[in-house]
């Protein structure tokens, strides 16, 4: 983030006020996405992330040193991993695809509803540039909250699909583990840090060499696919 901010030539206070706005909303997909996977976890039967104090949002709880200064300079990073321990559930197959399909799905529930606040918030901005109903002061506030909405639902997105990657070690091969017979899965779990470190730098080589993400390509078209209709809707409402 820090780096793609300080290659736009962007001022001190612009790059602040845009910290400011996504920090905090990244760190809170992040927790959401963590605390889901423990809370399953623990519902299935396994105590571990609910003993270490790992249900709560307080993103304090799930920070992990690496993750966040990746996430501070580019933009994207990752919290620390919930503990599971498959001994614990009462069916460990069913209960790590379970555990760690919570995740995503907490993102993908997550980011709906800032869409679904987009949505309502970017047609009210459009009707109030038209007829500036409300001073400055107001539309430079619901400005920000419809801002703030459209990046909760894009990094709620993009943590969803990039999640659900079905080789490890994402979210997505934990539920591929259900499917595949376990000799694959651990061959594949063997290169789990090479695979994860190898698809970061092909991210980060498309997004500062080709400016495109597929992750973000994805997110981007979806948090529109639903917002453009109900932002139509508002305005149409607010007009009448």
């Amino acid at each position: 983030m820090l780096l793609s901010l300080l290659l736009s030539g962007g001022d001190f206070l612009s790059i602040l006020a845009t910290l400011l706005l996504t920090l905090p909303i990244m760190m809170l997909a992040l927790s959401v996405h963590e605390t889901a996977h423990g809370f399953v976890a623990w519902r299935c039967g396994d105590n571990t992330a609910y003993n270490l104090g790992r249900l709560t949002l307080n993103p304090i709880r799930h920070l992990d040193p690496a993750g966040f200064v990746c996430l501070l300079i580019f933009g994207f990073g990752w919290a620390k991993p919930v503990p599971i321990n498959t001994r614990n559930f009462r069916n460990p197959k069913r209960g790590m695809a379970l555990s760690a399909l919570a995740g995503p799905v907490a993102n993908l529930l997550l980011g709906l509803v800032c869409t679904l606040l987009y949505g309502v918030c970017w047609g009210a901005v459009f009707y109030f540039s038209y007829t500036q109903g409300v001073s400055d002061f107001l539309y430079t506030l619901l400005s920000l909250l419809t801002e703030a909405l459209w990046y909760g639902a894009y990094i709620n997105f993009v943590y969803m699909v990039f999640n659900m990657i079905p080789i490890p070690p994402f979210d997505g091969s934990r539920v591929a583990l259900a499917f595949l017979p376990a000799k694959t899965y651990f061959g594949l779990m063997r290169y789990e840090r090479q695979i994860m470190f190898g698809i970061l730098i092909a991210l980060l080589f498309c997004s500062y060499f080709f400016n495109f993400s597929p992750f973000g390509w994805v997110a981007d078209r979806l948090t529109d696919l639903i917002a453009h209709p109900i932002a139509n809707g508002v305005l149409r409402a607010l007009l009448h």
